[in-house]
């Protein structure tokens, strides 16, 4: 029976709807190897990132210094952009990979954000910024090299400087703060 059960299990993880995201991309695994994602899973992070970015720039905008301002100025304004192009250009058919609402890892991002101090939030803020540019690099050029979608492959490669051009200015702003 409990063997049973086992199987169940793992038939429940790896056949889950397409909604869910692959355990290789949750997992970090196609990451680590350069694997492309499922084009599912590229709609679903790049989505989320959009959404943390854009969350926790509002809170750099109340809490930040000087140059934290100006680069969630920059985080609002180029995440909102990317976010609506994203939508535009999703499938019908894998509308429903795009989240509502932040996923418990980033909300717990933005929480954190939101409960630091103001002297401890460049602490916070500059190398979560630099973690999610360095995570948003790999996701779209491992998509804009092996996407099965050829228009999102496409935009992945066109947004690609963009966000290496984030990823200049977070670590920029986490070396500056220490």
């Amino acid at each position: 029976m409990k063997k049973a059960a086992l199987a169940f299990a793992v038939l429940v993880v790896f056949a889950s709807p397409s909604l869910a995201q692959s355990v290789g991309e949750k997992m970090g695994v196609n990451s680590a190897l350069g694997i492309a994602p499922k084009t599912e899973d590229f709609i679903k992070e790049a989505a989320m990132s959009d959404m943390t970015e854009i969350e926790a720039a509002k809170i750099a905008q109340q809490k930040g210094n000087a140059d934290e301002k100006k680069f969630a100025e920059m985080m609002v304004m180029d995440h909102t952009k990317t976010s609506s192009e994203l939508k535009s250009m999703v499938p019908d058919n894998l509308k429903a990979a795009i989240p509502a609402s932040l996923d418990d890892a980033s909300q717990k991002k933005i929480t954190k954000l939101r409960d630091a101090k103001p002297e401890d939030f460049a602490s916070e803020y500059d190398p979560m910024q630099v973690s999610a540019h360095k995570d948003a690099v790999s996701l779209f050029e491992r998509y804009a090299n092996g996407g099965d979608n050829a228009k999102l492959k496409d935009w992945a490669g066109k947004t690609l400087p963009a966000l290496k051009h984030h990823l200049e200015k977070a670590q920029a702003l986490d070396k500056n703060r220490k």
